[in-house]
Parts: C-alpha cells; sequence; structure tokens
C-alpha cells in the first residue's frame, strides 16, 4: 500500500507577519485576489494594503458571500479571469480558504491562505469542503496540491473572539482519533495513501500538545495574551491537526459533524464544536476505556466545548431528528466507514444518545 504526507509549500507563523504579506507573496503574482469578509477587511484591511505598497503586485478585494458553495466559486472565478488575477488570497476563516483553494484551482494560480481565526484545520489542506447556498454539506472536492503558503499572524488571532479558538481546540482533537482509526483500518487518506509514520507522530503530538496547553492558552486568550501556550495551541490547531487529518484520514468525528448539518438548530454552532462532540460519538462507537472517555469529556467541559445536544443547539431531541444526523453520517461517500468495523444508521443513533448522556452526567445535570 503506498504511503503518502502531503503538506502546504510554505509556513509561516508569528506575531505581526501579516504586515509582511506582500514581502512574502509579491513574487508569485502580477494581481492577487484577496477575499475576505467584510468585517476582516474594517479590521485588518489596511494592514494588508499597506503591506503591498512596497511591491509591484496589485491587489483586487472581493467580499465573501458566506458560503463555500459551487455557485460562490463560480462568481469569483468569473471576477477573477475578468479582472487577470494571477494570485488568489484568502484571508479570514475556514469557508473562506476553502473557497480560495477551489478558486485558484479552477484559474490555475497560485494561493496564498492567512487565518486571521485558529477554529479550524483548514488552512494547510489540499481540500475544499462544499455546501450549499444554504448550509447543508455537499462533497469534499480534493485539489491537487496544498497552498503555496501559509501565513498565520498570531497577534491577529490573539486579538480574535476566544469562542472561535476553542473551536479549532474542537477541531484539532479529533485528529489523533480519527488518524488512529485509519491507521487501524488501513485507509486510504485524504492525501491519496495510507498514513506515514511521521503524519501519525504529528496527529499524536497535536493531540499532546491540546492535553498540555489547551486549557493554558483559553485562559491567556481571555486575558488577551499572546503567550507560548497560545502560540502552540495556533500551531496545533492549524499545522499539526492539518497535516495529521490529511495525511493520516478523516474517520467517525467529522462524518458525524458532516451529519449534524442536516439539522438547522447547529448552523450556529462552529465547524469545530460539532466536531469535538463527534469525537465523543466516536469513542463510543470504538467503546474505549473509561478513563479515555472521561479524560476528553472533562478536557471538552473545561475549555468550554459542547459535551451535549443540548449545548449543540438541539432545544427539543427526537428520535426522528437523531436518525437523521445518524443516517447522514452513514453516507456512503463519508469517512464514518473508515472506521476498523461497520458502522450502521442504528449503531451511529445509539452512540450519539449515549454521548449525549454522558455529557450531562459529567456536567451533573
Amino acid at each position: 500500500m503506498t504511503k503518502k504526507l502531503i503538506s502546504p509549500a510554505k509556513y509561516i507563523q508569528g506575531p505581526g507577519e501579516l504586515k509582511k504579506l506582500g514581502e512574502h507573496v509579491s513574487a508569485m503574482g502580477k494581481k492577487a485576489l484577496i477575499l475576505i469578509s467584510q468585517g476582516g477587511y474594517k479590521r485588518i484591511g489596511k494592514i494588508v494594503e499597506d503591506s503591498f505598497k512596497e511591491t509591484s503586485c496589485e491587489i483586487l478585494f472581493d467580499y465573501f458571500n458566506g458560503e463555500c458553495s459551487k455557485n460562490e466559486i463560480n462568481r469569483l472565478v468569473q471576477l477573477a479571469n475578468d479582472n487577470n488575477c494571477d494570485m488568489v488570497i484568502g484571508i479570514g476563516g475556514g469557508k473562506i480558504f476553502d473557497t480560495a483553494k477551489a478558486v485558484a484551482h479552477y484559474v490555475k494560480s497560485p494561493v496564498v491562505i492567512c487565518p486571521t481565526i485558529a477554529s479550524t484545520d483548514a488552512p494547510c489542506s489540499a481540500l475544499s469542503v462544499i455546501y450549499s447556498d444554504e448550509g447543508v454539506f455537499e462533497e469534499y472536492f480534493f485539489l491537487p496540491k496544498n497552498p503555496d503558503v501559509v501565513l498565520v499572524d498570531t497577534q491577529v488571532i490573539a486579538d480574535s473572539p476566544v469562542r472561535l479558538t476553542v473551536a479549532g481546540i474542537g477541531d484539532a482533537l479529533a485528529t489523533y482519533f480519527e488518524a488512529r482509526a485509519c491507521v487501524q483500518s488501513q485507509a486510504t487518506t485524504c492525501a491519496g495513501g495510507t498514513a506515514t509514520n511521521a503524519a501519525y507522530a504529528l496527529a499524536k503530538l497535536c493531540f499532546e500538545t491540546l492535553m498540555e496547553e489547551g486549557v493554558k492558552a483559553k485562559v491567556a486568550l481571555e486575558a488577551k495574551a499572546l503567550t507560548p501556550a497560545v502560540e502552540k495551541i495556533i500551531e496545533a490547531n492549524t499545522l499539526l491537526s492539518g497535516i495529521g487529518f490529511e495525511s493520516c484520514g478523516l474517520a467517525g468525528a467529522h462524518a458525524i459533524h458532516n451529519g449534524f448539518t442536516v439539522l438547522e438548530e447547529c448552523h450556529s454552532m462552529y465547524h469545530g464544536e460539532k466536531v469535538a462532540f463527534g469525537t465523543i460519538v466516536q469513542l463510543v462507537l470504538e467503546n474505549v476505556p473509561a478513563e479515555e472517555l472521561e479524560e476528553i469529556i472533562e478536557f471538552c467541559i473545561e475549555v468550554g466545548l459542547p459535551v451535549t445536544l443540548k449545548q449543540l443547539g438541539i432545544e427539543e431531541v427526537t428520535k426522528e431528528k437523531i436518525m437523521a444526523v445518524a443516517k447522514a453520517a452513514c453516507d456512503p461517500s463519508d469517512t464514518l466507514h473508515n472506521m476498523p468495523f461497520e458502522v450502521t444508521p442504528e449503531s451511529t443513533y445509539a452512540a450519539i444518545m449515549a454521548a449525549d448522556a454522558y455529557g450531562r452526567y459529567y456536567l451533573g445535570e
């Protein structure tokens, strides 16, 4: 079986790096399409503009519509082509990155990813998650290469809402457990082969970093303090989780997340928050020792990740709703089938209900 590890061509992390964006990337193209949210432009648009002042590279900003959908990708491909853009830069969060990566693929240009939040492991991957215009998961779009540059300004991330970085911890929490399942099942990973020992070691390091630094980083971020613990968590959320999930594989946790997208009441929750609960569901499916399950649930409670269906926004839990989630998670095209045993909608439903009960138990409800 062929083993594969893939990663971004260049990863840059540190405080103030966004001020050097133009310096880092201007040699890659003559005109960059910069995809950003309106709020993001208000906060950091001038920093980005100033970084290109001393370069020969032109820039064109465009506001993101909110969903990484086929319609949004097509709109931006047309815009890039009409304006002769030969580089795409995505600045913001996961759906902006995924859209920028897809657009760059279609216009055959380099792509640069600049996270302003550390809420997902999307920045480093050669993958775009495609949703409908209404936000329902549709498919994974695998790209032929990873981003050319991932630039992470840790001061910008430290200034972002703490909940977003905690959501990134939730996304990263799944990395090791999904990697472990894929190694056991010898699943083909997102990279197109089986896991290398190197990628598995990074997935394990990701988990160890979360356990060691996660609570410290959350408390520091609440004080708006950029500490070594915060730097380590940003790297874990972004680089370690990014390489770990892509080159080791996705399994139960992300499939459960995708299942929850069918419930409208969960749409206000961040990706990583749903993935964290999906991780607990995966551990229930695996029937891991009580100590491991307890460690993960108590960690989630301590950093502020959801451990119950109510915390995911589901006020009225019905069998019909949860079975719809379970059936969607078990879609033949999804990654629940990378688990090293057969999983059915019925066993997934039971695991979701049990995970919710364990969460309520550890919360003392």
